[in-house]
């Protein structure tokens, strides 16, 4: 059957997953002569609906990795989206570390939404809580790379070849969440840790705008009344630089992986 319809559909707080889900959906589309559409679903707004598909669309389906997982906040939402009988590409994004059980999550979600997920990649780019590890990324070797594998899913694509694609990772239950710990090999909990705000802040609101929980107060952008997933948008597009974490616990444990996983981590696709 052919594509009629490319979708890029995405959360992306960073703007890394958005970039690369982009770049696959516009290759998709491209090499099968099918015009592409987008969908953002990271301002919560946005995750009161979703478009409805259709077994001749193809969709690019991609989210970060957060400890190990397709983020946790986001599953009562996935599991809304229905797929229809399309075909899906899952990708998702890590920070250097590994996705672990990241891609697995997400192609069994999608599956389970009436997908049918026949090609798949996990790729690097920049820790959402570092300006350092993996810096820059994805850079242009890795956008080479996510275009030649977004060639080969359309030619698969073409060729009808739309089996289930087998991916890396633990099969369901899955692992548990990444854990951080400290030298002493106890856990470190940063689950309910809050960014601060310093006097330089000017309350421009651009904070409460970006964040996809719809956390931080509009009217006073020093009041996290909600929940904070650490996506560092607020505190890496403020203008200001007024935003920031000085919880130890989360200080060490970006330190550590800093220290930890400087080296270049590998892109993995699976076909």
């Amino acid at each position: 059957m052919p594509i009629k319809q490319i979708w890029g559909m995405y959360w992306s707080a960073a703007g890394t997953t958005e970039t690369i889900v982009r770049t696959a959906a516009r290759e998709i589309g491209e090499r099968l002569g099918a015009p592409v559409q987008y969908y953002d679903f990271t301002e919560p707004a946005a995750r009161e609906r979703a478009p409805a598909f259709e077994k001749d669309d193809l969709v690019v389906f991609g989210t970060p990795t957060y400890a190990g997982r397709v983020p946790n906040l986001l599953l009562p939402y996935v599991k809304t989206v229905r797929g229809g009988g399309a075909l899906a590409v899952p990708l998702v994004t890590f920070g250097n570390r590994d996705f672990d059980d990241a891609l697995i999550e997400l192609r069994d979600l999608l599956e389970e939404d009436g997908f049918r997920p026949f090609a798949a990649g996990a790729f690097a780019c920049q820790h959402a809580f570092s300006e350092t590890l993996a810096a820059g990324r994805p850079d242009e070797d890795d956008l080479a790379a996510l275009r030649r594998f977004s060639a080969q899913a359309a030619e698969k694509a073409r060729a009808g070849m739309d089996g289930l694609v087998a991916v890396a990772g633990t099969p369901k239950p899955y692992r548990g969440y990444y854990q951080p710990r400290d030298r002493a090999g106890n856990p470190i909990d940063i689950r309910k840790v809050k960014p601060k705000t310093s006097d330089a802040c000017d309350n421009c609101g651009l904070c409460a705008a970006l964040c996809p929980m719809g956390s931080i107060d509009p009217d006073d952008v020093r009041e996290i009344r909600g929940i904070c997933i650490k996506c560092c948008a607020c505190v890496k597009k403020c203008p200001q630089n007024a935003k920031y974490f000085d919880d130890p616990g989360y200080l060490y444990h970006k330190s550590e992986l800093e220290a930890a996983y400087a080296r270049r981590a590998e892109n993995a696709v699976f076909l």
